[in-house]
């Protein structure tokens, strides 16, 4: 009975990421299903260019640019001073953006002008059917006045695809498949176009099982959620983990119950941010690529990113505080570093821990074909990741207040 219970539990925690995987296919789209989530469990909505009115024990959330999101809880028993403790996770994926003319007739086909974004798996994008899905800002006049709205754009059947070339033409493919971005990524449309274009854009409906932390689990400091946009091209922008989005936010709650500027820099030396990225699992084809005692697999938990060369944000101590939370709650956990004779992708963890200076772990769920238009995890690591967050909200503030630091 025991193991079926679990089995359930896990399958309602994996269908609830697909669902929001799903519902996300752009930026935009994952912040707007983040929001209509936040706002069913409580949240309210405030707005960075007003001031804010936080109450102890509340909950709210605001956006930048409609690509990133900042959510956070308020302790009932807070006072200003007390640290903030974060999740944070971007919300972008490696894909092809429509360019602003986008027309290109050639040979007889019509086809679609595209610019890769981020440092995707291209050859993975051949042969799959393709969609298009994004923002529009919307000109409206009436009475004499011109107003402007953000409107998102999604159409559910797919309508081109990137053909590859016959092996006839091509008989050294297989030894290896060379892409040329300029000339070899341009979608074809289908011959549907017209009527996909015509159809009404499909609108999410709501989602059922919609995991709430209880209000009585919020005891002491800010739980805080931060998922931001850009992270695959560098984060310098705006909406980026190089902008001041998060200093801001943690700005603004503080001076919301104290006007002490110091008191923000008290809170920051008392709060913890999890950089929560994916992480490379073993691939059973090419295992040399891991270190022989640094192999995460499917299944096995959440991976702690070590510290090399800089590229993560992850210290002894850091590593220690979200290594005895898995501890605690029997969570599997594992661990990476990088080959000495190999670079590796960066996370928004260094950039907000020298940015803000706040203590960060990177961590992640293993997964093979990193930045493949078709990435796999494991069932069970949907689960281990749910219940590792759920806990470090839960257990940080008792654990911390036993460590000592620089003391």
């Amino acid at each position: 009975m025991a193991k079926a219970q679990a089995e359930i539990a896990v399958s309602s925690v994996v269908n609830d990421l697909l669902t929001f995987l799903n519902a996300s296919p752009t930026a935009f789209h994952a912040v707007d299903e983040a929001k209509k989530r936040l706002q069913d469990a409580g949240y309210e909505q405030v707005s960075e260019r007003e001031d804010w009115k936080l109450e102890v024990g509340n909950r709210y959330f605001f956006t930048r640019n409609h690509s990133t999101i900042v959510a956070f809880a308020i302790g009932k028993k807070y006072v200003a001073g007390n640290g903030f403790h974060i999740i944070g996770a971007h919300t972008d994926s490696p894909c092809l953006k429509l360019k602003p003319v986008s027309k290109v007739t050639k040979g007889g086909y019509l086809e679609v002008g595209v610019q890769t974004y981020g440092g995707g798996l291209w050859h993975t994008w051949f042969d799959r059917d393709l969609t298009v899905a994004g923002r529009v800002i919307i000109r409206e006049e009436k009475d004499g006045s011109v107003s402007y709205s953000h409107r998102l754009v999604r159409i559910e059947e797919p309508i081109m695809r990137i053909p590859t070339l016959a092996i006839h033409l091509d008989r050294g493919v297989n030894d290896g498949f060379k892409v040329n971005t300029q000339n070899h990524l341009l979608p074809v449309l289908a011959t549907s176009i017209k009527a996909e274009l015509n159809k009404v854009v499909v609108v999410n409906g709501p989602v059922e099982n919609e995991v709430k932390t209880e209000r009585k689990e919020i005891c002491c400091g800010v739980r805080l959620v931060a998922l931001f946009d850009h992270e695959e091209v560098g984060s310098d922008s705006a909406q980026g983990a190089g902008s001041p989005v998060l200093e801001d936010a943690l700005t603004r709650i503080t001076c919301s119950f104290h006007s002490d500027s110091k008191l923000l820099k008290k809170a920051i030396q008392r709060s913890f941010l999890v950089s929560a990225d994916m992480a490379h699992a073993l691939h059973p084809n090419y295992m040399d690529k891991h270190e022989e005692n640094h192999q995460p697999k499917l299944h096995g938990g959440l991976v702690i990113k070590n510290n090399a060369n800089q590229r993560y944000a992850t210290n002894a101590v850091t590593s220690f505080i979200f290594r005895e939370i898995a501890t605690k709650h029997n969570l599997p956990i594992q661990d990476f570093v990088v080959r000495n004779d190999m670079r590796c992708g960066s996370t928004i963890g260094p950039i907000l821990a020298s940015g803000v200076g706040i203590r960060t772990v990177d961590i992640g769920a293993p997964q093979l074909s990193m930045h493949s238009i078709r990435e796999m995890c494991a069932v069970d690591d949907v689960k281990h990741s749910y219940e590792h967050f759920k806990a470090f909200f839960q257990e940080f503030s008792h654990l911390d207040a036993q460590i000592t630091v620089d003391m």
